[in-house]
């Protein structure tokens, strides 16, 4: 679906979210011809994927039009102006259900928009509706009691994975210019990877999560960040800092710059890669791709090393041993204060939890122990990848999963790694299997060092020809 609207021949629901921003800023497209458009394009994919849902058609339409009246007055609200989004139903949305995927809340309805939504507004950003998550953001396909499953737009007998994987599956199919996701295992990397995207989790500290299901006030908070999911890097680059920063009240959020104003010059950085973590063995086509990538990073003149250190055989234990060592108790208690009395079967593993045993290797009877052992973890990862700027590494272990797929949690070992040590990591498309289905690559950098990583998926964005839309 084309806009051609004035001089926007070439402007499309498949655009940069950038791109569509300064569209409208300029005069060559209005916030309510792609918000529309957006709109229509949800009505021809949702039936087919069921990404979407709690749609505001007459709301982001009026506020659509709002927004053109104002621009032509000279009144511009942001970088986001007019621009129309959707985001993952994890987050409050102030006068919108949402539900966290739980039946309890399946009519809750926030007074108040989450941290990161609020900001995205103010922006300029027009929400459209809400996308589809698994119960809590907990399991590895998109799928829960309330709204059912999530289909992958590049095939619908395939996972977008999870758990943004509403926000991917729409996004990829052109139904919003962008999506937020949130990352406690690989939430935005995976589905990025498997709807052909870009997504970056960014630095533990960076974003407030106020007003999302899983919070600033878990003990394993640390784990779980929020970033965006679009389909150019230009977009990630240019929301990640409209999100970002303290909001006075999630307590673990710090002022820390960007830095996106220095030139990153790729030859200048010392990467390492791997294709295996020597725990999960990947197929022969991720195998390619990263070592595509890697030759030809090689070829900047950077210095680039083969490297996987054995800690990382550790990541799925030690990342399970974090998320199970309370029993289950701030989860279960989520649900109980929601009213949720039937979960999902993907939630199985969360009711057969208790204090005395969780589901990784060590034993959790001593709370004080998993931190120890995780922050000797982190310590063995910092080690090992202290004289390197950035690593590049798979994503996943595999494209697109259908559902029966028997490693779905395995794969967070790929990915669950960053979240133990707080890494930055971004998803960036450079390849497509043979059946047709996305892989992308991860670029990982040191804490607060986002522009670096970025710098570099915008390189193999270019080089490899980046987001390709599916052929739903």
């Amino acid at each position: 679906m084309s806009l051609t609207l004035g001089n926007s021949e070439n402007l499309s629901v498949y655009s940069s979210a950038t791109q569509i921003a300064e569209a409208i800023k300029t005069g060559q497209t209005t916030s309510e011809a792609i918000t529309l458009a957006c709109l229509r394009r949800i009505g021809e994919v949702n039936e087919k994927i069921n990404a979407v849902f709690q749609l505001q058609t007459e709301a982001a339409l009026e506020q659509a039009k709002q927004a053109d009246t104002d621009l032509a007055r000279g009144i511009f609200y942001g970088p986001l102006h007019g621009l129309p989004m959707t985001t993952k139903d994890s987050f409050d949305t102030a006068g919108v259900v949402s539900t966290a995927g739980t039946l309890g809340r399946k009519n809750y309805i926030p007074s108040k928009d989450a941290t990161i939504v609020e900001r995205l507004k103010s922006a300029g950003a027009i929400l459209l509706g809400k996308t589809n998550t698994p119960e809590l953001t907990l399991a590895g396909h998109t799928d829960n009691l309330v709204y059912g499953w999530t289909s992958n737009p590049y095939a619908l007998d395939r996972s977008p994975g999870a758990s943004s994987g509403g926000a991917a599956a729409i996004v990829s199919a052109g139904g919003a210019a962008f999506d937020i996701g949130t990352d406690t295992g690989g939430s935005i990397r995976l589905p990025s990877h498997y709807c052909g995207l870009c997504g970056i989790k960014p630095t533990s500290g960076r974003v407030a999560r106020t007003g999302h299901i899983i919070s600033y006030d878990s003990y394993d908070q640390f784990l779980t960040t929020i970033g965006p999911i679009a389909r150019y890097v230009e977009d990630l680059k240019t929301i990640l800092p409209i999100i970002s920063g303290p909001d006075g009240i999630d307590p673990y959020v710090y002022d820390i710059p960007i830095g996106f104003s220095e030139e990153t010059k790729l030859e200048d950085l010392k990467f390492c890669f791997f294709t295996d973590n020597d725990f999960l063995t990947p197929c022969a086509e991720v195998v390619r791709t990263v070592k595509d990538v890697a030759r030809e990073l090689e070829k900047t003149g950077a210095v680039i090393e083969a490297f996987c250190p054995e800690v990382l055989q550790e990541t799925l234990d030690m990342w399970l041993a974090v998320i199970t060592a309370d029993g289950g108790y701030t989860k279960k208690k989520i649900l109980a204060d929601s009213g949720t009395e039937q979960t999902s079967k993907h939630l199985k593993w969360l009711s057969e939890l208790s204090m005395d045993e969780g589901i990784g290797k060590f034993p959790q009877k001593d709370f004080a122990d998993m931190f120890e052992r995780w922050a000797h973890y982190q310590s063995r990862v910092t080690s090992a990848f202290f004289n390197f700027d950035i690593i590049v590494c798979p994503v996943s272990a595999v494209p697109a999963p259908k559902a029966d797929y028997e490693s779905i949690f395995e794969v967070v070992s790929y990915v669950g790694a960053f979240n133990l040590t707080g890494w930055p990591a971004v998803t960036v498309p450079a390849g497509m299997t043979k059946e047709g289905l996305p892989i992308g690559v991860q670029i990982v950098g040191k804490p607060w060092e986002e522009a670096k990583i970025l710098a570099v998926a915008e390189y193999i964005e270019k080089l490899f020809g980046g987001y390709k839309p599916p052929a739903i």
